[in-house]
């Protein structure tokens, strides 16, 4: 399995921001659990769903089965060659703590949303 690496970095006063390439889903699972209602609704935007379904098909953003849902499509979205799968995690943190707050299966959308913390938190 390949090794993670750091995509992005940024530090505005003491708060951190990374984006992480990695391929372990139970750690890309936890960040995806640890997303707030922006970065949720971030993730749905980005994985563009209106273009591939019919809106009858997606569980609204907070339906329960909604969660269900924007895991599978991220887990198939990250699938990069084979059973390989591959996530952007954004990290945040201050000082030496840091927690995952976004997960994406694409490099762009995982930049965008490190950057826009960058700004609101700077």
């Amino acid at each position: 399995m390949p090794n993670q690496e750091v995509f992005f970095e940024q530090t505005s006063g003491n708060r951190h921001v990374e984006v992480r390439k990695i391929y372990d889903r139970n750690y890309a699972r936890e960040a995806f659990l640890n997303m707030d209602e922006d970065a949720e609704a971030y993730l749905w935007h980005s994985l563009r769903f209106s273009e591939a379904y019919d809106a009858a098909e997606v569980p609204p953003p907070g339906d329960p089965a909604g969660e269900d849902f924007l895991w599978g499509e991220l887990l198939d979205a990250a699938r990069e060659d084979g059973n390989l799968l591959s996530f952007f995690v954004v990290n945040e943190g201050n000082g030496t703590a840091s927690e995952p707050v976004y997960v994406s299966p694409d490099w762009p959308s995982a930049e965008a949303f490190a950057k826009k913390r960058v700004i609101a938190n700077g």
